[in-house]
Order: structure tokens, then sequence, then C-alpha cells
């Protein structure tokens, strides 16, 4: 029986590890073959020896989501190929500055999370977006329980700003790609627990208590819980949906 992504050529950003590997690593298991975009590109080729190895398709590229012009060149070269259907825009930072610290230090994460989680989206949109309507294709972006609440995470105003901005440029693509028949969704997880994430979950026990108390599901993710929703909005099954988020949060905006 064929997988749900079997024909689909799928470029994933940030997939050298995390939620990005996890993902790549489920759309190769339903068929796809999968492109993994990275800056990191030791992550991204040990990303393409996990799909290998359990009989998947994948390559490596290097890509900075932020080199607006390395984006353009970057789908140009998959072209040559095939033509992206699937276009999943996880690449993404965080850091936790007060914007009441160090004034230059502010300003420079500000800069980077926003180059990165929200104008890389555009940059690495846009670069496949004829790709994505020749192919009446989907596009998954990596949203965060920060598109909408922020109270648990006191210090990340610029990583709270980009994650309402997926939210917003999700709904905004939606409806503007939905003639051409380009569906566009989000995901929202909740903590996740991944490589990057460990140090400061060991340093912060507090902070993963209290995100566990508003937790029904009384658990961290992992990543393999985004790659469920990521498929359904990647596959044929979630044709009808488009504009909306996933909730992948254990149920931590329920309360």
């Amino acid at each position: 029986m064929a997988g749900l992504l079997e024909g689909h050529l799928a470029a994933v950003t940030g997939g050298g590890s995390g939620i990005g590997q996890g993902i790549c690593q489920a759309y190769a298991r339903e068929g796809a073959q999968v492109v993994i975009l990275d800056a990191n590109v030791e992550g991204a080729n040990e990303t393409v020896r996990l799909v290998t190895a359990a009989g998947g398709k994948a390559s490596a590229m290097k890509l900075d989501v932020t080199d607006r012009a390395a984006c353009r060149a970057a789908a140009a070269e998959i072209g040559k190929t095939g033509k992206v259907s699937i276009l999943v825009n996880n690449a993404g930072i965080n850091r936790r500055t007060p914007i009441t610290g160090d004034a230059a230090a502010v300003a420079k994460d500000w800069d980077d999370i926003i180059s990165v989680n929200l104008a890389g989206m555009f940059n690495v949109t846009h670069a496949f977006l004829d790709q994505l309507r020749a192919t009446k294709g989907r596009i998954v972006n990596l949203g965060s329980i920060q598109s909408f609440v922020h109270v648990s995470w006191p210090n990340s105003a610029a990583y709270t700003t980009s994650k309402h901005g997926v939210l917003g440029f999700t709904r905004a693509l939606a409806a503007e790609l939905g003639k051409d028949g380009v569906r566009v969704n989000a995901i929202g997880p909740g903590l996740i627990e991944t490589a990057i994430n460990a140090d400061a979950r060991a340093k912060n026990p507090d902070m993963v208590a209290a995100v566990m108390r508003h937790t029904p599901l009384n658990r961290p993710g992992k990543p393999a819980d985004i790659a469920g929703p990521a498929v359904f909005l990647a596959s044929d099954m979630s044709a009808y949906v488009t504009g909306g988020i996933i909730m992948a949060d254990g149920g931590f905006r329920s309360i």
C-alpha cells in the first residue's frame, strides 16, 4: 500500500535536528522524497543517513534561511530535478533575553530571532512559491504555543513576536494562495524534548515543572508528536484544511 506522501518532493528547513529531523523521517516513511535544508550541514547529512538507512529517499543542502539569494538559489537547484510540493518552514532559534537587559544584547537577539523565525520563513516560501503553485502544494509552518501565549515564558519578547508572526503569515498566505490550490497551515508545538533545548531544560527545572502543571497530558512532547500532525497537513487527508493551526501542546491551551 502506497504511503500518504507517495510521489511528493518535500523540502524541510531545519531538518538536521529535533522536530525537523523527526518530520523528515516521517515524510520519508510515508513515501516522500525529502530535501533537508539546514545551516548545519553535518546535522542535515545525519538526517539523510537516518532516512536512507530506513529505506527512504533524502538529500541534504546547506542553507541559511536569512540569506534571500541563497534561498532562491536552493529552490532553483532543487527545481532542476523536480518541483517541491511540500514545504516545511521549521528553521528557528530562541534566546531568552529580558527586554530590560543589556541594550546591545537585546537588539542583537531581536534581529537574529526575527531574521530566522520570521524573515527566514518568508525568504524560503517566496523562493519556492512558483513550484508550490505549479504542484498545488502544501506549506506547513512551525508556530508555537507562544503564537498565542507568553506568560509562562518571560524574557522572550522576540521569540513570542516571531511566533505570532508565523500564525499571521500562515493565515494571510492561506487566504491569498487558496485560489491556486495551495494549502497553508501551521503546527503549534508545546514543550518538546530535543537536543537543542536539553541544556535549557536541565538548567530551568522550575520552568519545566510549571509547564507540566499546565499540561493535561503531563509530559513533554517528542519530535514524533509533531511529525504526525505534519504528515496529516501535508497529505490529502487534510485536503479541505487551510489557514489553520494544529496545537500539539499536550493540552496546554485548554486550561
